[in-house]
């Protein structure tokens, strides 16, 4: 298995037993899926880091029995009732960031700010929402004046870590807005993709220049972590934080 799977076959093969294995999008080769947790959804063939759900995430990075959802019952019926298209099938709206998210990234935040916390952010997402409009921008200014008030006023230190794809307004607001930045291997990160620059500067982008490893060596960002020790990394940054705290007036 691995690249010799670039055959015309091999799609069908992935769709006729995608209940048994897992396609890496990177070298095509198989990887079984009961064991893609353990491997932490890392391909097995090319080390590619596949996509990986929030659960996942949070079980990756967070000790257990540590972690306590905020927010859940919170909706955008009542929103809905006046935004065209709430209609729109959720598999292509359910990446991007729209009203509901903005509120529980802000809450989440105040939370921080006022318990004196430090905060990560793992970001993957399309971007702003569009089909709530304005609405959905507004949620860059609100998330980027929050983070204001923790980061510049209270002095407190905030990790974001940018997962693929992060791009559109994520990118343009909280998504680069750190005390530490982290990318993942092989991250798609951008503002406007590939094709939306092309058809409007009327200019060819390079191959791989929104990927992580490029933009890396561009000083966009500071390291890029695997995920097998990602924990480890954000734990020295809050054992390093701990002993030189941004806040002088919160040393225990």
């Amino acid at each position: 298995m691995g690249s010799d799977l670039k055959s015309s076959n091999v799609p069908y093969v992935a769709q006729k037993y995608r209940h048994l294995w897992i396609q890496c999008e990177n070298c095509y080769g198989l990887n079984y899926k009961i064991k893609m947790k353990s491997k932490i959804n890392i391909c097995e063939q090319c080390g590619y880091h596949l996509k990986m759900s929030s659960s996942d995430r949070i079980e990756l990075s967070i000790d257990p029995g540590t972690w306590n959802p905020k927010d859940e019952d919170m909706s955008l019926w009542i929103l809905l009732h006046f935004i065209r298209g709430r209609n729109l099938i959720r598999s292509f709206m359910g990446g991007s960031m729209g009203s509901v998210v903005g509120e529980k990234i802000t809450r989440l935040i105040e939370y921080a700010t006022n318990e004196f916390l430090p905060l990560i952010l793992v970001c993957s997402s399309g971007g702003a929402r569009m089909q709530e409009g304005s609405l959905s921008l507004m949620q860059m200014a609100k998330i980027s004046s929050a983070l204001y008030d923790y980061q510049s006023n209270k002095k407190l230190f905030y990790v974001s870590i940018l997962t693929s794809p992060t791009t559109g307004g994520v990118t343009a607001s909280f998504g680069m807005l750190g005390d530490i930045i982290i990318a993942e291997p092989n991250s798609y990160i951008a503002f406007a993709g590939k094709r939306v620059i092309e058809q409007t500067l009327k200019k060819t982008v390079p191959e791989g220049s929104q990927a992580a490893e490029y933009l890396f060596h561009k000083g966009l960002f500071d390291p890029i972590v695997p995920r097998n020790t990602l924990k480890g990394v954000l734990s020295e940054l809050f054992q390093l934080h701990a002993f030189f705290p941004l806040n002088p007036k919160k040393i225990k």
